[in-house]
């Protein structure tokens, strides 16, 4: 995302705008123009002044009080990232985060274990709320498959994720199954595949179709039959990890708090109601890449006192993505660092994983 309409600046403007923006991430308090002065403009604070007012007009700034010096709007802030994005290099913020993630889960970890553990070791390093959103489909783990007999040549079929997402799909089966039919079918598909992700559940069943034995075993060729037109069409819902809502408590209670005990209250309630934040982020994340989200460019007006930082990362079958939703205040060239660097982190660890055999829920 970046701004939209906004007025072009010359280059002083810019400059004195992103020395604002930093000092006031830095302390907490209104910036004034002898403060600005003496970064080394060379200009006196009554020229600068004159650049700050000129910017407030345009609406990249606000002064709180009429003596106060003045802080960034979320519009100052999104030039100050896209002033970030054009200068932008790859940084060492997120080198120790690789090395972490090995210590607590070894080098042959699955997709799984790499994946639930990223938002800790990502919230502890940037003192954020930190997420992981896993696309849907192919990545969908099983846990437990029931068939249910609800008609001479229909089947019921419920799955259930290893994360607990439960699918239900009605199946037309060409011969009557009887109770005990389906049970053994059911313990079998149990057996086979529970842990599986729908991607390697599906080629495994194409490959035994194609065996010769299959045609001598009745119980197995009628539960890879019944398995291989639940498993069609099955997608699931987009997983998503999240941690370090706790860590956003000091920027209501700090001397330079930088949020309100109210919208703090509406991000832990998102939190908690999973559901409301995985429509939000699938709403925002519309494509490979960055993805910046800053204050009043949130659909929902009250969450206009965070920005949300993304970047998205590969499983070998899809996209997933990576970020952190903090104050207004944060320290965006870094976030930006560390997002960035988290995903081809885990990119590069969900591709070793599947080298090495390591499959979901392992």
């Amino acid at each position: 995302m970046t701004a939209k309409d906004t007025h072009p600046l010359a280059d002083r403007s810019r400059r004195i705008l992103a020395t604002l923006v930093c000092e006031h991430i830095d302390t907490g308090e209104p910036v004034a123009s002898q403060v600005l002065a003496r970064r080394g403009f060379r200009l006196s604070s009554a020229t600068i002044r004159n650049v700050l007012a000129s910017l407030e007009e345009l609406g990249y700034l606000h002064q709180p009080h009429t003596s106060a010096g003045r802080v960034p709007t979320a519009l100052g802030y999104r030039a100050y990232v896209d002033m970030i994005l054009e200068r932008r290099r790859q940084g060492r913020a997120a080198a120790g985060i690789e090395a972490q993630l090995l210590e607590q889960l070894g080098p042959l970890a699955g997709a799984d274990a790499v994946l639930t553990q990223v938002p800790h070791v990502l919230s502890e390093v940037s003192h954020q709320v930190a997420f992981v959103l896993v696309p849907p489909g192919d990545s969908l783990a099983l846990r437990h498959i029931d068939l249910v007999p609800i008609g001479d040549n229909r089947v019921l079929v419920i799955l259930v994720s290893q994360d607990s997402q439960v699918t239900h799909k009605v199946v037309e089966v060409v011969e009557p199954l009887t109770t005990g039919d389906l049970t053994q079918a059911a313990n079998y598909l149990n057996h086979e595949f529970a842990g599986m992700t729908l991607a390697e559940i599906r080629a495994v069943i194409v490959e035994r179709l194609g065996r010769d034995r299959v045609l001598y075993d009745r119980l197995m060729a009628r539960a890879l039959r019944l398995a291989q037109s639940t498993f069609a069409g099955v997608s699931g819902q987009p997983t998503l990890f999240v941690e370090g809502a706790s860590s956003l408590f000091g920027e209501v209670s700090g001397p330079h708090g930088s949020l309100t005990l109210t919208a703090l209250g509406v991000l832990v309630k998102m939190i908690e109601d999973k559901h409301r934040l995985v429509q939000l982020l699938t709403q925002y994340i519309d494509g490979p890449g960055l993805t910046i989200v800053i204050g009043a460019e949130h659909a929902d007006p009250n969450l206009h006192e965070f920005s949300l930082v993304a970047s998205t990362y590969s499983d070998g079958r899809g996209t997933g993505t990576v970020g952190l939703i903090g104050p207004l205040r944060m320290r965006y060239s870094r976030v930006i660092s560390v997002v960035n660097g988290t995903a081809e982190i885990v990119s590069r660890m969900l591709a070793d994983s599947s080298t090495t055999g390591a499959r979901p829920g392992s």
